[in-house]
């Protein structure tokens, strides 16, 4: 099947009320897993692949999301390519010509004016191009590299005017926002600010993305996607702990075994039931 655009999935599940998940892509497996599971819940997907991603792998964009784009081209399901949490102004600039048709372009670090002045740059780069740009005003926290963050914390969340201002300043078509999630979490423990999430909602024109999904346990997931209007929901380190459960479980089992293709599939398995899980709870399949 073609490559389906981030933009049309979100506004397709925004117009259901459901959501639209979204997983990251580290390996050849991940993308694998990703369209095994989209298509055993028949719900559509998004691949993305972050900065982070593109620097273990050397650097070099093109490789990783070739093999994820053609994963995604010989799926019976609707799967988008999208590029997560790009700060690098040169890698935003390798999207379009590698296939992405979304970029999450992630200025949340920086003060609000430098983030609304380079969010509203790549807004204009990427809407000269028909790509979909998503943007963070918040801090989820959690990153790698990044101290810990308290999500918790006074100043930590998305205030509903600022976001109402900053859509309006920037022109992004989606926008990440911190409600109690975080980033990394192995542990599915984190409280939604529900109320904040409705207002925010009410407050800006685009849809809103979670961040840290993998935290977040499934009922609160839920009713973040159908009663406070959540729409995106990323998923990536859930998948890599359901990932290195697995071959640490074969390898426990097999100790003499070299073919990794044997503690691999395994892992991969582990992530298709975890991503055809979390399709389930956010597509409507579960309700």
């Amino acid at each position: 099947m073609p490559l389906v655009s981030t933009g049309e999935l979100v506004s397709a599940a925004q117009a259901r009320g459901h959501g639209i998940a979204a997983f990251n892509v580290i390996t050849l497996e991940h993308a694998e897993a990703i369209a095994a599971g989209a298509e055993r819940v028949g719900a559509p997907a998004i691949l993305q692949i972050s900065e982070n991603a593109v620097k273990f792998h050397g650097g070099r964009l093109a490789p990783i999301a070739a093999a994820a784009a053609a994963v995604a081209r010989t799926s019976a399901a609707p799967l988008a390519l999208h590029l997560d949490h790009v700060e690098s102004v040169e890698l935003l600039h390798q999207a379009h010509e590698t296939g992405f048709g979304s970029v999450m372009f992630d200025a949340s670090k920086l003060s609000y004016e430098e983030n609304v002045r380079a969010t509203a740059a790549a807004v204009a780069w990427g809407h000269e191009r028909g790509v979909w740009i998503e943007a963070e005003l918040g801090k989820v926290g959690g990153k790698e590299g990044e101290a810990p963050l308290d999500a918790h914390a006074p100043g930590v969340r998305t205030d509903p005017d600022e976001a109402a201002a900053y859509v309006r300043a920037t022109g992004v078509d989606a926008l990440a926002v911190a409600v109690g999630s975080s980033h990394a979490m192995t542990e599915r423990t984190a409280a939604l600010d529900h109320e904040l999430i409705g207002r925010l909602r009410d407050a800006v024109p685009v849809p809103l993305v979670l961040h840290g999904s993998s935290g977040v346990p499934d009922e609160e997931i839920r009713r973040a996607v159908t009663a406070s209007g959540m729409v995106k929901i990323n998923v990536g380190t859930a998948l890599n702990t359901a990932f290195t459960g697995a071959v640490r479980a074969h390898l426990a089992e097999h100790t003499t075994g070299v073919d990794p293709r044997k503690y691999i599939a395994p892992g991969r398995e582990a992530m298709t039931d975890v991503i055809s899980h979390f399709l389930g709870l956010v597509s409507g399949a579960a309700r």
